[in-house]
């Protein structure tokens, strides 16, 4: 899907859908072997994160279970409230369960940081996570993000492939710059 070209909050294309289609492939080949022989809960961070999750969970050469979790701290701005509040409960008990938190986007880690004391106080066999992106900035390693897709600048802010602004651009099928309107 694309947009008409005269669409202003439109910059450059980021990543294109093939690029994004290969790196997941390649996602979800790193996950299988590391998780032969299990059934993973891929846990949909919402609402971000769900076109993500669909294409990995197909890439995924194993039984995998799905669940969604929807927490907010964007509201319908740019720029983070600082706060996380819990929209969505998981549906699932994932006491003993290996489990793979799926985002759409690192930025400061504070959502994330957020899940990860969530959901570790529920006592999964084990918790790993994947983002298709991560800021620059962002600390991957204190933060434990073992699968990571692509690593962007810090001051992009993309849309696309289910990332958006004020619910809009989830549906493009590649990544591209959001250029925020002047006033």
């Amino acid at each position: 899907m694309s947009f008409a070209s005269d669409d202003s909050e439109l910059g450059e294309v980021l990543l294109t859908a093939e690029q994004i289609h290969d790196r997941i492939a390649e996602l979800g080949a790193q996950l299988t072997r590391d998780y032969a022989g299990r059934t993973p809960l891929l846990v949909c961070v919402l609402k971000g994160s769900f076109v993500f999750v669909a294409d990995l969970a197909r890439a995924v050469d194993l039984p995998v279970e799905l669940d969604f979790i929807a927490v907010s701290s964007y509201g319908s701005s740019t720029r983070t409230s600082g706060v996380v509040r819990l929209v969505k409960d998981l549906d699932s008990d994932i006491g003993g369960r290996d489990v793979i938190l799926v985002e759409d986007i690192v930025d400061s880690g504070l959502t994330l940081r957020y899940l990860r004391r969530n959901l570790e106080a529920r006592n999964p066999a084990s918790l790993a996570v994947c983002t298709l992106i991560a800021r620059e900035s962002a600390d991957i390693a204190s933060l434990d993000v073992g699968y990571v897709g692509f690593t962007i600048a810090d001051d992009d802010w993309l849309v696309g492939y289910g990332l958006d602004v004020a619910q809009r651009y989830r549906n493009l099928g590649y990544l591209a710059k959001y250029i925020r309107p002047e006033g």
